[in-house]
């Protein structure tokens, strides 16, 4: 049976009493993030407003995003991409399972040298795909269109990110491309794997 969302002891400043909160609204106030389903609008506008608030709150404090998704939304995913950009404090990756597909795009979009994965992490990265089929040829044509215009901009970033040339993007993105921690280490996408002793996470 499912064990639902653990609740943990929190003093909010100014109570005396602790008050009982659902685990990641603590480590929220922790700043750690968590990206852990699927990237839909609603998922991007949570995370793109905790990022948003937890930088007015503290700009010079790192932020952790630990990243567990099968991937997801394009356009939505991209917005996640932009405000880590945006936002003042580093934003450190931290693969912790599968980083899939847009998933991956998240994780090749933390700090430079502060993106990290478990040593049995699984990275996959693939072109955009679209999950409409229906509609005239026209619409069709426009959202064939429209995705190869995504596919050059996500193609130029994991190019800009990874610092590998265009063309083997080109070329991994035809498929389905899965990779071990060690894999995506050495192709860019992350920067370290995390190992047994080492901290990931700075307090």
């Amino acid at each position: 049976m499912p064990i639902g969302v653990p609740k943990v002891p929190f003093r909010i400043p100014g109570d005396e009493d602790e008050t009982w909160i659902d685990i990641y609204n603590r480590l929220y106030r922790a700043r750690l993030i968590f990206l852990t389903q699927v990237i839909t609008p609603q998922v991007s506008n949570y995370l793109v407003g905790l990022m948003v608030y937890l930088s007015i709150e503290d700009e010079t404090q790192d932020l952790y995003m630990f990243i567990n998704c099968p991937g997801g939304w394009v356009v939505p995913g991209i917005a996640i991409f932009d405000a880590m950009q945006l936002v003042l404090p580093d934003i450190h990756t931290i693969c912790m399972g599968l980083a899939a597909s847009m998933g991956s795009f998240i994780l090749v979009g933390g700090a430079i040298t502060k993106r990290f994965a478990f040593p049995h992490a699984r990275v996959m990265i693939h072109q955009p795909a679209s999950a409409f089929y229906e509609g005239s040829a026209g619409e069709c044509m426009l959202e064939a269109e429209e995705l190869l215009a995504l596919r050059e901009t996500l193609t130029k970033v994991y190019a800009q990110r990874t610092g590998q040339p265009l063309w083997v993007l080109n070329e991994d993105l035809e498929r389905d491309v899965f990779m071990s921690a060690k894999e995506a280490q050495a192709h860019g996408i992350i920067d370290l794997v995390a190992k047994e002793g080492v901290k990931v996470v700075k307090k």
